[in-house]
């Protein structure tokens, strides 16, 4: 803590011109809450706390517009994720889908981190991917101690890091296969126009190539710890036979589970956003008794809450000062008045990655994404060629647990801590840009980006 308040203290000390006094005092706040973060010198939701408090005494922004960031449609999308993962969970229904999952992929430890990967991320193409996980999530836990693993909440298991992240990494990438699969994809089609089949074209060959490489990536960096399943296949067919045929409280969650999904996939025609659709779904499980009230005190971390309210908090602060727009305008101009595309793409990629992580994306996408189009119209090369690795990279939130909701949710397991995140994360994340660069710039891309 005394190491981060002397980071604010320098900050606001060092001139920045152009900025507004409140801008300099968002960005000292933006180094301040990154140490406590990354330290945790106290609980990341007490921090939040702070920079709730904090933001009108030092000037960035009234209370309420500091507690805007609780408003924020994505709070209540990871509150109908834990509340829909709970009751999958409850109902038996995750016990009875990892087995059968089991059964299919095989029990080795390898296939099930590729199971974890695959299984969000071709889900997230589709629907939210913070859903995605938080269905997965489940059944992830259920996997875990069939291999042996005890404890994995002490944070000892390789294993268990590998499949927590992996779900949640997977879901990331996943999304980058359709239109629909982020937010910022959609801010992107919105400026470029670019059809839903030719996103798809260079969209999904992107996505499964990063699901693989993060397959492969968090298998070394976290090799596991254990051979497989405890009684192997044995272990997986008694318990099968033991479930018996579905009990009615399973079929009736997989009966909502699969109308919230198709509310999801339908949401373009229905008109319905995909936050209200996880409202519905969770609510859906309260209105035929397969959760009640308690259950979701237990199920949603609100804990994990407050803190991501207090990071889209802190974004809004830099959005709103002129903080953000500041900081890019000025890396912008360095690049001198003809900079190459590559370079242009390499730089506003690096941008999007830095700022993600502490920011919202979708905010994020707000003001990068014009500003792409802007350039590349201004220097005569495709209206996609700078928007759309941008909204790409606006999602690369591999580094930090405050970066996305899938990674906070998977550091509110307790089986990973931040340090082990931000290990995987930069290799994932440099990986991420330089594939990304590749893909858009092969002939497969070229006819998409406009």
């Amino acid at each position: 803590m005394p190491l981060a308040i002397i980071a604010f203290i320098v900050v606001m000390l060092v001139p920045m011109n152009g900025l507004s006094y409140s801008g300099h005092a968002a960005i000292a706040l933006l180094i301040f809450a990154i140490i406590m973060w990354a330290t945790e010198a106290l609980h990341l939701a007490v921090t939040s706390l702070i920079i709730l408090f904090i933001q009108p005494i030092i000037g960035v922004a009234s209370f309420d517009n500091a507690v805007i960031g609780f408003a924020n449609p994505i709070i209540f999308l990871m509150i109908g994720g834990f509340i829909i993962a709970e009751a999958i969970r409850k109902s038996g229904l995750a016990t009875r889908l990892t087995y059968t999952m089991l059964n299919k992929f095989g029990t080795t430890p390898d296939r099930s981190i590729f199971v974890a990967v695959f299984s969000t991320g071709l889900l997230s193409a589709w629907i939210e991917n913070v859903v995605a996980f938080a269905m997965l999530l489940p059944i992830i836990k259920e996997i875990i101690p069939l291999m042996g693993v005890d404890d994995p909440e002490k944070g000892k298991s390789n294993f268990a890091k590998a499949m927590v992240l992996g779900a949640s990494y997977g879901s990331l990438a996943g999304g980058f296969g359709t239109e629909i699969g982020t937010a910022p994809n959609l801010m992107a089609a919105a400026y470029t126009h670019i059809p839903f089949a030719n996103w798809m074209l260079f969209g999904f060959p992107l996505a499964i190539i990063l699901m693989l490489i993060i397959w492969k990536v968090l298998g070394k960096i976290f090799k596991p710890e254990v051979s497989g399943i405890v009684g192997g296949n044995k272990t997986i067919s008694d318990k099968m036979e033991s479930l018996g045929p579905m009990k009615k409280v399973e079929k009736l969650s997989l009966a909502i589970l699969i109308f919230t999904i198709g509310l999801w996939i339908t949401a373009g025609w229905t008109g319905l956003n995909s936050y209200s659709v996880a409202l519905i779904g969770a609510v859906l499980f309260f209105v035929f008794k397969v959760l009640d009230w308690k259950d979701a005190q237990n199920g949603v971390d609100w804990g994990l809450i407050v803190f991501f309210g207090g990071a889209l908090s802190l974004g809004a602060g830099l959005l709103q000062s002129g903080a953000a727009s500041w900081l890019i305008n000025d890396i912008i101009g360095v690049l001198g008045s003809n900079p190459s595309t590559i370079l242009i793409m390499v730089v506003l990629m690096i941008i999007a990655v830095c700022i993600t992580q502490v920011m919202s994306n979708i905010a994020l996408a707000a003001i990068l994404v014009p500003l792409s189009v802007t350039l590349a119209t201004a220097q005569g090369q495709p209206i996609g060629i700078y928007a759309v690795p941008v909204a790409i990279a606006c999602s690369l939130s591999f580094m930090l647990p405050m970066a996305d909701p899938t990674v906070a949710m998977a550091y509110g397991t307790e089986y990973v801590k931040i340090k082990e995140i931000f290990k995987a994360g930069v290799p994932l994340v440099v990986i991420g840009i330089i594939v990304t660069i590749i893909v858009l710039l092969s002939p497969l891309a070229k006819p998409a980006l406009g």
